[in-house]
């Protein structure tokens, strides 16, 4: 960082004197005290779910901009930060359950192939949510062999996850589940149960289940 020209302070020096602060994740209650007051942040804030945090950062006069309220449209694509963070999270949810998975993904043959008994099937993946986060994991997943199954409550997912090669499940319940921005939405009483069912289902045939399902503003589901 020295050999690119940057200086190297401590952390309170940091806050104390920065007028434009740029941070991953949002600053703790801690850090909001000592943020230079009438300066400015650019950060993952979600403000709909930390108002709280909202207030605290408006009495220190501090400029909030959230990177995740940065709508998706062409003209601000280079912006979306949060897309390109919900990709590498896809693509290592992958990683890191066929690590914990224990054995390969893709279907294997061994030196005596011929036999049956020796043949190794392909492992399952459901992935529930197929959003970017989601279409990454599957598109991850069929590239390590496994046989893939996608679930989202919006309808023009299912184009979307046939286009990468997996397998599109649905509900018996019509429904649509597309909100605001291209975001899913909250679903009825009724299409969760639908769904709970479906997945109880699945999970006595597949072997690996992410889940990627997020609704702006609240906790994602369960």
């Amino acid at each position: 960082m020295s050999k690119a020209g940057a200086t190297l302070v401590s952390k309170e020096e940091l806050y104390k004197k920065t007028d434009i602060l740029l941070k991953v994740r949002p600053p703790q209650d801690e850090e909001v005290p000592v943020l230079k007051q009438g300066s400015t942040i650019i950060s993952f804030l979600y403000p709909a779910q930390n108002k709280s945090l909202v207030e605290k950062l408006a009495s220190r006069n501090v400029n909030a901009f959230a990177m995740d309220m940065i709508p998706r449209i062409s003209r601000a694509q280079t912006f979306d930060a949060l897309s390109s963070m919900m990709n590498i999270a896809g693509y290592k949810a992958v990683l890191e359950s066929s690590n914990h998975f224990g054995r390969y993904l893709t279907g294997q043959v061994t030196a005596a192939g011929v036999l049956h008994d020796y043949k190794v099937p392909p492992g399952k993946v459901l992935i529930i949510g197929a959003g970017v986060a989601g279409l990454s994991a599957i598109a991850t997943a069929r590239r390590l062999g496994a046989v893939v199954r996608g679930f989202d409550a919006r309808s023009a997912a299912r184009e979307q996850v046939q286009s990468l090669g997996a397998e599109f499940l649905e509900v018996d319940i019509q429904e649509e589940g597309g909100g605001a921005g291209g975001y899913a939405k909250e679903m009825s009483k009724e299409f969760i149960e639908a769904e709970m069912a479906l997945f109880m289902e699945q999970c006595k045939e597949v072997d690996i289940i992410i889940t990627t399902a997020l609704i702006p503003g609240k906790p994602a589901p369960n």
